[in-house]
């Protein structure tokens, strides 16, 4: 059989050089596209992309940003526009020992005025705590142990929140309390382990049966669970301590 030699195509030279030219123009192309820009706008200071057709407004106002809100600036005199004013505007026509914003609950007087010390003897309360472990040399050995945890620091760090708040909720019902607290200690800690499990029933069975507010619409399991579950958390965890102080 006959051979015949091989002839490379006459335009492989000029070939190869559009080839290397193509490859360096997609190389410099996508080099320019990852590089930044360096020509942006400034906007007071700022530079800005000029590819961004738009800039969110972050500013926070009283209206929300609806426009159908009404604007403060427009119908709150500047002596009280703001926080800050107000309180400064408070205290100088309000006594600002009598102020809503400085006032105090009285938590001495109003044990005073409710006979909560006498209440409590009437009762007994402090012969059934003794009678179930709590007395005070055992609060005494408890206080190492909450200053571990941090607890009196706590309570130190915030003592507006706890006058204000806790202290009227444990004191202005106390005189209805008592009776049911001395009954409970009585019974021993049984009976707080009772009245936990009650409440979380009372909470399910609301929410299983789909129990609303009136005229409000909102789920009374779910409303209601925010005070009964704490609640009965509380009273577990009183029936607990009551059990580890019995023992001893």
């Amino acid at each position: 059989p006959t051979t015949h030699p091989f002839h490379p195509p006459s335009n492989l030279p000029t070939m190869a050089p559009l080839a290397k030219a193509l490859v360096l123009l997609g190389s410099a192309s996508t080099a320019v596209a990852f590089a930044p820009s360096t020509n942006y706008a400034k906007v007071g200071g700022a530079p800005v992309n000029p590819l961004r057709t738009s800039v969110a407004d972050v500013s926070v106002k009283e209206s929300f940003g609806f426009d159908f809100a009404e604007d403060q600036a427009e119908n709150t005199p500047d002596v009280i526009l703001g926080e800050a004013r107000y309180k400064q505007w408070v205290g100088t026509v309000v006594d600002p020992e009598n102020s809503f914003l400085n006032r105090q609950y009285n938590v001495v007087r109003r044990v005073r005025e409710l006979d909560l010390i006498g209440l409590t003897a009437e009762y007994g309360i402090l012969s059934k705590l003794e009678k179930n472990g709590l007395d005070l040399a055992t609060l005494e050995s408890l206080l190492p142990q909450a200053e571990k945890l941090g607890l009196l620091s706590l309570v130190a760090n915030n003592q507006q929140l706890l006058i204000n708040l806790v202290a009227p909720l444990l004191v202005e019902p106390a005189p209805l309390l008592l009776p049911a607290v001395a009954g409970a200690l009585e019974a021993g800690p049984g009976a707080f382990y009772l009245a936990a499990a009650t409440l979380l029933g009372l909470d399910a069975a609301l929410i299983v049966n789909n129990v609303e507010i009136p005229f409000v619409g909102l789920s009374a399991g779910v409303t209601l669970g925010l005070l009964l579950v704490p609640l009965s958390v509380v009273l577990g965890g009183v029936g607990t301590f009551l059990s580890s102080t019995n023992k001893k």
